[in-house]
């Protein structure tokens, strides 16, 4: 695995990003990795490494990168629930900044990044996120369905409000499919707006898949916080890569699925 911290230009400055795949020298497919509220760490390049061994290039970018390179604050206290509450908040000024333009040019910047890659094959990338990743990367779809194949969402908050600008509403633009994983016990992401983001992906006859993991709370994937479950991780990893599978094979997926191989 080749995993390093590369510098990607966009509009608006420079964002450092984690860019990783695996020792081999064919064009692979390429999956964008949009971080949780906590940024780029240890947790998020280890889980990037499995994307990768899979059979991809994966970009990690920092998307708080107006903010300065990662981290932006102490992550030492993760795994307490109130620290953890405390570290959100220190940060909630990036997480705001971050609206639906920005997310919108620097995915652009990131997927041309990816392009100009020799090991990136041609052709559009899967994006997946996690927390206010997964909210910025429906976001991302959304602008940019001709370049992106298929989404995974993974504990997305606000995915469906009643405000005006919200993700939910411009999914009317996707062309690929998506997959979304709720936690049941998470305040960001209520039944109502579940059901709201179901029911305007069924009326643009998007395809689609949408689970709540019982039992889950919001950041279920993340095993360096106090919310994490080894159980809906596992879950997590068979539905991501049953997406990818399906909507971005390898090169080793294609030829096997051949006629007469």
């Amino acid at each position: 695995m080749r995993g390093t911290m590369v510098d990607v230009r966009t509009e608006d400055g420079v964002a450092d990003a984690y860019l990783v795949r695996p020792e081999r020298t064919d064009p692979l497919p390429a999956v964008l990795f949009y971080m949780d509220a906590y940024g780029l760490r240890p947790r998020l390049y280890e889980m990037a490494d499995r994307i990768a061994d899979r059979g991809y290039t994966v970009l990690a970018p920092n998307l708080f990168y107006r903010g300065g390179r990662a981290p932006h604050v102490d992550l030492g206290g993760l795994a307490d629930p109130e620290q953890r509450g405390r570290i959100f908040a220190a940060l909630m000024p990036l997480i705001r900044a971050l609206d639906t333009a920005a997310i919108t040019r620097d995915t652009g910047a990131y997927l041309d990044f990816l392009a100009a890659q020799d090991g990136v094959a041609a052709g559009p990338v899967a994006v997946v996120g996690y927390c206010m990743g997964a909210t910025n990367a429906l976001r991302a779809i959304e602008a940019h369905p001709e370049r992106i194949v298929a989404l995974a969402s993974f504990h997305g908050g606000r995915l469906a409000t009643e405000e005006p600008d919200s993700p939910h509403l411009g999914v009317g633009r996707i062309t690929g499919e998506v997959y979304f994983a709720h936690a049941d016990q998470d305040p960001s992401m209520p039944r109502e707006q579940i059901d709201r983001l179901e029911a305007a992906l069924d009326a643009a006859d998007v395809r689609f898949r949408s689970e709540v993991y019982a039992g889950a709370e919001h950041g279920f994937t993340m095993s360096d916080t106090a919310a994490y479950s080894a159980e809906a991780e596992a879950r997590h990893w068979e539905k991501l890569f049953e997406l990818l599978d399906n909507t971005l094979p390898t090169p080793s997926q294609s030829e096997s699925s051949s006629p007469g191989k």
